[in-house]
């Protein structure tokens, strides 16, 4: 039997932030930043909005872009001293996954990391606290999904948590959050968005109710990131990515990923590379390499996007966002540890969750290749 699964509720379009009011119960916490949603009132607004459902509030903050697992488990522990009944994550994919896991282990504090890695592992939360999600950037689309990815700084190893358990129930899809964040943020998230919906497209678990949404994630990417990128301010813009980021959240959580986000969870806890920014370089290498096996549904992205070479267009569409073309031209990246780590990565990357649903099965001297060509422009 196959099954579809999305928050309970879903709120969107401007304003959706002061959902936040609705909210019953006695106390909340709010997961958040490094200073960005306070230092932009995000923060102080959600807090008035708890304040109005007679919410006594709490605050966790400094969440790193690459949330780490003593993150996490940090966060659990002042959980369990303030024991909500809801926790909100609020901020981009990275914050939104700590909060989620941070939510996981306050319920079952008993749990240590390495026993919930496994896919489907997590027991049945919602036990002490429901799960909101605000998404400050238009990107990951943890907001509506099954997936939160963690780093074990110890291994530079990236894991995607993945469990229907962390769904969150409530999803607010405001898009005067995003319309706040840098161009490099906005262009980075916005390749993330499309990187989910083609994955989700052309995986081995897509069906006839993802593929709808993963399609409509990608003709929006294409129609409105460059505007998003290049005028901050265009409300519309940024309305139609932080929908396209949703959506294609809904598609991915249900049909899964494939091996550009193996390849980026691998690389980006190695090299501390943003994930956004490792996807949309390793995306038009992936798309090559699963050409012949995905064709007809490749064919159909070429086709309702006017695009007759995917993977050109998308090298095109990076260099108009500002993004290199390969990782050996970002700053601060050494070649000789790229080689040094190389077939470390490739094993690793071959053993993540996400290669399990690639459109075509890759070993670890494909993953070794495709690293190599990301990395040189080749």
């Amino acid at each position: 039997m196959e099954e579809l699964l999305v928050p309970k509720s879903i709120q969107f379009e401007t304003k959706s932030l002061s959902g936040l009011s609705n909210l019953k119960g006695n106390k909340a916490i709010i997961v958040t930043d490094q200073g960005v949603m306070e230092e932009l009132g995000f923060l102080d607004q959600a807090i008035s909005y708890l304040k109005n459902s007679n919410l006594e509030t709490k605050v966790i903050d400094g969440v790193e872009p690459n949330p780490s697992v003593k993150t996490v488990m940090k966060g659990k522990e002042k959980m369990l001293d303030f024991n909500p009944d809801w926790i909100i994550g609020l901020g981009g994919g990275s914050t939104l996954d700590a909060a989620k896991m941070m939510w996981a282990f306050y319920e079952h504090p008993e749990l240590n990391f390495e026993e919930v890695i496994e896919v489907n592992s997590l027991p049945k939360l919602r036990n002490k606290a429901k799960f909101a999600a605000v998404p400050s950037t238009s990107g990951t689309g943890s907001e509506m999904t099954a997936f939160a990815v963690i780093t074990d700084a110890k291994e530079k190893i990236k894991y995607p948590i993945v469990s229907p358990e962390l769904i969150p129930d409530i999803a607010i899809i405001d898009p005067k959050l995003p319309a706040t964040m840098p161009k490099q943020i906005t262009a980075n998230t916005g390749m993330d968005v499309l990187t989910h919906a083609i994955e989700a497209f052309v995986s081995t678990n897509a069906t006839d109710y993802t593929d709808p949404l993963a399609l409509k994630a990608i003709k929006l990417v294409f129609k409105y990131l460059r505007t998003a990128y290049k005028k901050g301010d265009d409300i519309k813009a940024r309305t139609k990515m932080h929908n396209a980021s949703a959506i294609a959240g809904i598609a991915f959580s249900n049909a899964s990923l494939g091996i550009v986000h193996s390849l980026a969870h691998k690389i980006g806890g190695e090299l501390d590379i943003t994930h956004g920014l490792a996807n949309a370089i390793l995306l038009p290498y992936v798309i090559d390499f699963n050409y012949e096996t995905a064709e007809e549904k490749y064919k159909t992205i070429k086709h309702i996007t006017g695009e007759q070479n995917l993977s050109e267009a998308i090298k095109e569409l990076n260099e108009d966002l500002n993004i290199p073309s390969c990782f050996k031209k970002l700053d601060d990246i050494n070649e000789n540890e790229f080689k040094k780590i190389l077939d470390r990565m490739s094993e690793n990357a071959l053993q993540d969750a996400c290669t399990l649903t690639n459109p075509k099965e890759p070993n670890v001297t494909d993953m070794k290749e495709i690293y190599k060509q990301a990395f040189y422009g080749k």
